[in-house]
């Protein structure tokens, strides 16, 4: 018996995250042994060996961030109810749509999503990496890996960015309105609007995540009409290399010789909770502003499966879908990312 309709798979990339303390270390590896995170002359016979050093030293330091939030990372989970909740919108709008779930890092990896397709039949694909601007470190390498391990002439169609999507800002907004309605003046609190950052390397060779950061807090602004004062800082370095600035912890210490004794922080890069946000932010800027004298630190949810988020998703792979396909997806390369001794430091430092 044959389909009468078309099924349209969706594929939605994320970073992925240890399902357990024990996982840290070997997600750690995977992620050092990626090529557009670590790229140097004969990185072929270096790369493991570092990324080897880098994950063991690493995971010693990062394993308190995932203690404080049961011992494991939620972003399968929250990736997966969004893929779910999406597949459903999807099909309430009547497309036969199969979305599965594609982790850089850990499991389900890219190869397990890759599976899910074939079996399920698609006869079109929507590749949705979960990353609103693009970045060569998340957006490119999910991709990257697609290509590598994908072997079929299904149309794809592939979004790339989505943080100029409109239901996509209007999903940020509330979210920073629930957080800013907690406090006693709303129109009080400054508006700290927090980024995952990256090595200026990647920047320097073109990489557009910094722009694309700077006019998506522009539009939110705009959009929310807010009458707080704003700033934006970035958060998660790693290595003796320089990093987009300022950082959050300078932001909250610069904002406290301010005088200042609230804020309301806006996890801006991310689209569901984990450990960058429930801990970096919500436990270790939280525990560190109050040290610094904050009697208030109130932290915007993560979008989630959130019903404003899943309906613009939902209103983004029609587009996409619309959009002339193509039997292979675009790779851009932006050159190598890091040089090896800063990434030898990063197995030292915080």
């Amino acid at each position: 018996m044959t389909r009468s309709t078309r099924r349209l798979g969706v594929v939605l990339f994320q970073l992925g995250g240890p399902d357990s303390l024990e996982a840290i270390e070997p997600f750690l590896y995977n992620l050092f042994c990626d090529p557009d995170i670590i790229d140097f002359p004969f990185a072929r016979i270096g790369r493991k060996p570092l990324a080897k050093l880098i994950s063991a030293t690493r995971a010693r330091k990062v394993q308190h961030h995932y203690a404080t939030i049961g011992g494991h990372s939620p972003i399968r989970r929250n990736t997966e109810r969004q893929a779910q909740a999406l597949e459903a919108e999807l099909r309430n709008q009547g497309l036969n749509a199969r979305c599965v779930v594609a982790m850089r890092y850990w499991h389900p990896f890219t190869a397990e999503a890759i599976e899910q397709v074939y079996r399920a039949e698609c006869d079109e694909l929507i590749l949705l990496p979960m990353y609103p601007q693009y970045s060569s470190t998340t957006t490119g390498s999910s991709l990257n890996e697609w290509r590598r391990l994908f072997r079929s002439d299904i149309p794809v169609h592939c979004v790339e960015t989505f943080y100029r999507d409109t239901t996509y800002l209007d999903a940020v907004i509330e979210k920073i309105n629930d957080a800013i309605w907690r406090f006693p003046s709303p129109d009080s609190p400054p508006i700290i609007f927090s980024a995952h950052g990256v090595p200026l390397s990647v920047i320097n060779k073109g990489d557009p995540y910094q722009r694309q950061i700077e006019e998506t807090v522009a539009l939110v602004m705009a959009r929310g009409g807010w009458r707080n004062r704003h700033r934006l800082c970035y958060q998660s370095k790693v290595g003796a290399s320089k990093w987009l600035q300022p950082s959050l912890h300078h932001t909250l210490q610069q904002l406290s010789t301010e005088q200042v004794r609230e804020v309301c922080v806006v996890p801006i890069a991310f689209v569901s909770d984990h450990v960058e946000t429930l801990a970096e932010i919500d436990h270790e800027a939280r525990e560190f502003a109050m040290r610094l004298g904050f009697t208030r630190f109130e932290m915007s949810a993560g979008l989630n499966d959130s019903p404003t988020f899943i309906r613009g998703l939902a209103e983004i792979v029609r587009r996409a879908a619309n959009a002339p396909a193509r039997a292979t997806i675009p790779v851009r390369s932006l050159g190598r990312q890091f040089a090896t001794p800063e990434f030898a430091a990063a197995a030292g430092v915080d």
